[in-house]
């Protein structure tokens, strides 16, 4: 029998509903409401009973409802104005969700006329969540440190959807995202960290929805807390399914982290759906533009986003809502850290001499800094959103890291034949040390990449000069117009033989130029597969096979996926490689330092004006430990029109450079120029070349004096000049 009690737990309880032995208490954050109304359903949705919360205290409705039980569910109504013009939407028979849901009965699945009409049906119900029994075998989170991330961005529908392997029933879910040809497919790769894009509850526009379209990557949420029941077998069973996934990553050694979307939510502007926010205290969780009186326009929604309003993290009950939201999925679920979607946005602030600007000392990194499991997290930026003043690379704390645009930029520039451009992409290889500076931020704060979920995929990449995006229905007005791509003399799909052989060697040049680079190398899931999109740059509307993983591959995109995998066991066996420490970067003290030199083939080092001329086109990163026995390597890039023969280093008599990478072959395995050719020292023309210095295995090794002999032989012609100490 259900009873209601009018009673205060407040400061037992967090918001939400906080389930007790003998019943629920609710704790619901709606300060201007007049009446908050609970509405109390079985597991399938009968109701059982509407139980208004009597008793308000400080902007908290609450109270207790005797012999509710897990499993139950809930709705919420708030009664009084509804005036939007002045940021009220309190409406009797509107229902609505609770912010702090953690588990829904069904996806949001837009309706107009279900919307208007029939508010109960409509609305997905949270179901109150028992104690955590979920079996986690003993197994500890993964992540550890930065140096060691290799991510890889994944969709929990594409990845798995046509993936013969997993059974029917769990493809496009959480638990076939787990399943173990997966599992063998990320490890064989060499990752080390899946980045799921968005996993919270969201709802597809209504715009979409009348085209027949749906919001495939889910960059439209309504509960952060509530893994989404779309990708769930059982969508009552959603949060096991999804512990489960996390668990199973876990054993294998695959952290997990969650593209999360604070910056915005599906309630869109003035007229868009009320769902749950706006219902409960629209004024405190959106921002507004100003009047001239200063005043606030409620009915003018700051728009930082693109999507209708902006988050307003500026707030402390969303402010608390956000690290609430980030606690319950490290805590709770498990995960190991997050990419903020638009990040800046949740970084605005007001201040004297400034509206709603980003504050690189906001409450928001307060808040993170001074949460121990929070600060212990991998944290990903997106560091700018589409409002005013919203670019902000390298403006984030220590300890996060940031997607470098800049760094995608100018190598997609510099592989697709733009001229002076080797002291920018020497600068992005080294881990943009304009942008996060030595001693200040690590170099792994840049997260590099080429590819996105936004764009194209790598074999777009290099098929097409232009967008194609009419199957979003836009008139192929949406999204980027400038790629920095290249379609290799030919748009779209080509069968010319040498467009086809150029493009596979410029996709390998981009990802070798990934994997040299320092920071966190961030790959798009699907470009190991050669994936196409055909085209369209933003198909975040296409739930369907252009999106989806295709598995079955052919021998070519065979080849290519060999060669990522031999570039990941290279990234995976080095130090030097993950993160250099280089001497005169104070942001480390370690007991090794790196050094790093820039020759030219000739051998001799590059000059400043070589670093902006239009004539040279490559470079030899010779760069490693300073012990000499340590590790160390040389990086050569090859973008002239001809074939050039590189003057390496000088190295001790007992070592020799050795060839592992060669993207000029189909599979990166060296061949033509390879140590056994006896011309591992010639590097094809428009490729990528990857040499590590390794020690003879023999016992009768050259003596100095007689290396010193040997000095002007052919046999060391291809060393550079000079004595066998590390050249710097």
């Amino acid at each position: 029998m259900l009873e209601f009690v009018s009673e205060d737990r407040m400061r037992q309880t967090g918001l939400g509903a906080t389930l007790y032995d003998d019943g629920c208490y609710f704790s619901i954050w709606a300060p201007d409401a007049a009446e908050v109304v609970v509405h109390l359903y079985s597991k399938k949705e009968v109701k059982l009973g509407s139980f208004p919360l009597g008793q308000q205290k400080g902007g908290v409705w609450y109270g207790f409802i005797k012999g509710a039980k897990a499993g139950d569910c809930y709705a919420l109504e708030t009664r009084g104005t509804n005036d939007p013009n002045q940021g009220f939407y309190f409406k009797e028979g509107r229902y609505l969700v609770d912010p702090y849901a953690k588990l829904l009965t069904k996806p949001f699945n837009y309706d107009e006329d279900m919307y208007l009409n029939h508010s109960e049906e409509f609305i997905p119900k949270a179901v109150i969540v028992g104690n955590d029994d979920f079996n986690w075998e003993g197994v500890k989170k993964v992540f550890r440190d930065r140096a060691d991330v290799i991510l890889y961005e994944a969709h929990v529908r594409g990845m798995t959807k046509l993936k013969e392997e997993v059974p029917l029933n769990h493809r496009g879910t959480y638990l076939g995202m787990c399943h173990e040809s997966v599992i063998e497919h990320l490890k064989r790769l060499g990752i080390t960290t899946v980045q799921l894009m968005p996993v919270a509850a969201s709802m597809s526009e209504p715009f979409l929805v009348k085209r027949g379209l749906k919001n495939y990557w889910g960059y439209n949420p309504v509960c952060f807390m509530a893994p989404n029941p779309d990708y769930a077998c059982d969508p009552l069973n959603a949060i096991n399914e999804f512990k489960t996934m996390v668990k199973t990553f876990h054993k294998n050694g695959i952290a997990v982290i969650l593209d999360v979307v604070f910056n915005h939510t599906a309630e869109a502007g003035i007229d868009g759906p009320v769902l749950s926010y706006k219902g409960l205290d629209a004024r405190s969780y959106y921002a507004y533009e100003p009047k001239q009186d200063r005043s606030l326009d409620y009915a003018n929604y700051i728009n930082a986003t693109g999507c209708g309003n902006s988050f307003n993290a500026d707030s402390m009950v969303s402010t608390r809502l956000i690290i609430d939201s980030l606690k319950y999925w490290l805590n709770e679920m498990r995960v190991d850290g997050f990419r903020f979607d638009l990040a800046v946005t949740i970084c605005r602030e007001s201040h004297a001499g400034s509206y709603y600007a980003f504050d690189s000392n906001c409450g928001f990194f307060k808040a993170c800094f001074a949460n121990e499991e929070i600060q212990h997290a991998l944290m990903v930026a997106e560091p700018w959103d589409p409002g005013l003043g919203g670019y902000h690379l390298g403006g984030f704390p220590r300890g996060w890291s940031e997607q470098n645009d800049r760094y995608r930029d100018a190598v997609r520039k510099f592989w697709r034949g733009d001229r002076g451009l080797l002291g920018e992409l020497a600068t992005r290889i080294l881990g943009s040390r304009d942008v996060f500076a030595k001693g200040q931020r690590s170099i792994n704060a840049s997260v590099n990449y080429i590819t996105y979920h936004d764009g194209f995929t790598l074999e777009d990449l290099v098929s097409y000069n232009f967008k194609h995006n009419e199957l979003n229905q836009d008139n192929n007005s949406d999204g980027t117009n400038e790629n920095y791509s290249y379609n290799c003399g030919e748009e779209g799909v080509s069968r010319d033989p040498e467009v086809i052989k150029r493009r596979w060697q410029m996709k390998r040049n981009l990802m070798a130029t990934l994997i040299i680079s320092q920071g966190i190398p961030h790959f798009l899931g699907g470009d190991e597969l050669s994936r196409t999109q055909l085209g369209n740059n933003n198909s975040y509307c296409q739930d369907n096979d252009l999106n989806y993983y295709h598995w079955n591959i052919s021998q070519e995109q065979r080849y290519f996926l060999d060669y990522l995998c031999k570039l990941m066991r290279v990234l995976n066996t080095s130090r030097v490689l993950k993160e250099i420490n280089l001497f005169d970067d104070f942001f480390y003290k370690f007991e090794n330092d790196y050094i790093a030199k820039w020759r030219k083939s000739n051998g001799t080092l590059l000059s400043d004006a070589d670093w902006h001329s239009t004539e040279i086109n490559h470079f030899c990163l010779y760069v490693g430990d300073r012990n000499n026995k340590g590790e160390r390597w040389c990086l050569i890039v090859n973008n002239e029109d001809k074939d050039l023969m590189f003057r390496l280093p000088s190295i001790f008599h007992d070592r020799y450079w050795s060839a592992v990478i060669d993207s000029s072959e189909v599979d990166g395995e060296p061949r033509r120029y390879s140590n056994e050719s006896g011309l591992e020292n010639m590097v094809a023309a428009h490729s990528v070349k990857i040499m590590r210095m390794e020690t003879v295995q023999t016992s009768k090794l050259l003596t100095e004096e007689a290396l010193d002999e040997l000095a002007d032989s052919n046999m060391l012609q291809k060393y550079t000049r000079g004595n066998t100490r590390f050249q710097y």
